[in-house]
């Protein structure tokens, strides 16, 4: 059942940012340059618990492009898992060893995983480092997976008719190369539960002129003097990612066009997936020097490795970062406060237009932006009166554990 979901009939967001001019800095006071777009959505329950959204936005336009990044990632995480519900194979599941076949010229195959306990790659593993790190690989083996005609024809259906997601990520390869994608074996010892063959993409994407820049390096580390030009990779409009993530959060909100064919075992572990710290993780393990509990908060907490998250708060998120584009999409959650808000923003904070060199920009200008942007819509959010207090146990994990309400 879908249940109400109003665009804003105000300009509550454009004011409140406004009002927080100073705060928010060079980025807000230059929005055009910087390609700043903001969706912000209020939650607010009635007496059943059903979720109403009012969803406010701020310089989002359809014109406005923003390389995605990472961001790609969280529908590959539910794609993935819908393909494993799809196939009803009995005994498949996330947890089911896959192994991927080398494709001559393209990618590599993968038979273990050290990361993993087990020493075998998964789907959940995979998505286990899409969440905790951002893992490009762990994306990779998902898109190979799914296949890029499956990936963007299910993206269409579901509403989403802009997403193009054309590429592997961290990979230099030609765009016909990212048509093909490797075979893949599902196998326990020597029982195979399913079997895909190599696959080729022969979908037709809509033409499209995007550049970013003003110079770039390329996959050599040699520096290019002209625009870099994104017509051929991966496109992921913010408004669409933020209503991916909101029907990943609220499936039942939802229509069924919009919705992931989930179990409501696949959405629990995405959102312990999702919300987990590296330092909670017990498989995989990370160094906690090098991914902190914040590596990949940007929303409220700038992605600092100073940043201390209260254990009331919990983000359920997915950035991405590249080529001076910064990105994030979140749900918040406070259980002390019973707050909860879904905020999605970009930024370009390249201002040298040479793209490629870009990690001290998001370090000094991109995260600290995306951090205040958070503090304002929370603030805002938990001082806000609520007539009905939210039920957020569904919410609520500890490690690899879900707490017992």
């Amino acid at each position: 059942m879908q249940t109400p979901h109003y665009p804003a009939t105000d300009n509550f967001l454009g004011a409140l940012l406004k009002s927080q001019k100073k705060r928010l800095g060079e980025i807000f006071s230059d929005p055009e340059r910087y390609r700043l777009q903001v969706i912000f959505t209020r939650i607010d329950r009635d007496q059943t618990q059903v979720p109403h959204f009012t969803e406010y936005r701020y310089g989002v336009s359809p014109d406005t492009y923003f390389y995605p990044a990472s961001t790609v990632k969280l529908p590959a995480a539910a794609l993935a898992l819908e393909k494993l519900h799809d196939l009803q194979v009995p005994g498949l599941d996330q947890t089911t060893p896959m192994f991927t076949e080398p494709l001559p010229d393209i990618n590599s195959g993968v038979d273990s995983d050290p990361s993993a306990a087990a020493g075998v790659p998964s789907v959940g593993h995979y998505i286990k480092k899409i969440f905790l790190t951002s893992d490009n690989d762990a994306f990779n083996r998902l898109y190979e997976l799914i296949g890029q005609e499956t990936f963007n024809r299910r993206l269409w259906e579901m509403g989403y008719d802009q997403a193009q997601i054309r590429h592997r990520v961290g990979l230099p390869l030609y765009e016909e190369a990212n048509r093909h994608t490797n075979a893949v074996l599902f196998r326990v010892d020597n029982q195979v539960f399913y079997r895909q063959a190599a696959q080729y993409s022969s979908l037709a994407f809509s033409a499209r002129t995007d550049f970013a820049g003003t110079s770039h390096y390329n996959h050599l580390d040699q520096l290019e003097p002209y625009p870099m030009n994104f017509s051929h990779r991966n496109k992921l409009p913010l408004a669409d990612l933020h209503h991916i993530l909101r029907s990943i959060i609220f499936p039942e909100a939802v229509t069924k066009r919009q919705r992931f064919r989930l179990t409501s075992k696949d959405y629990s572990f995405l959102y312990r997936c999702m919300s987990q710290y590296p330092e909670e993780s017990t498989d995989p393990r990370y160094n906690p020097k090098q991914y902190h509990q914040a590596y990949t908060r940007f929303l409220l907490f700038g992605g600092s490795r100073h940043s201390r998250i209260p254990a009331s708060i919990r983000i359920f998120n997915k950035p991405g970062w590249a080529y001076g584009f910064l990105t994030d999409t979140a749900y918040i959650v406070d259980f002390a406060n019973n707050t909860e808000f879904l905020l999605s923003a970009s930024i370009f904070v390249n201002t040298t237009g040479i793209l490629g060199d870009d990690q001290q920009a998001f370090e000094k200008t991109g995260k600290p932006f995306l951090r205040t942007l958070g503090e304002v819509i929370y603030e805002a959010e938990k001082a806000r009166p609520k007539a009905v207090l939210p039920d957020l146990s569904r919410f609520r994990f500890v490690n690899d554990e879900k707490i017992s309400d």
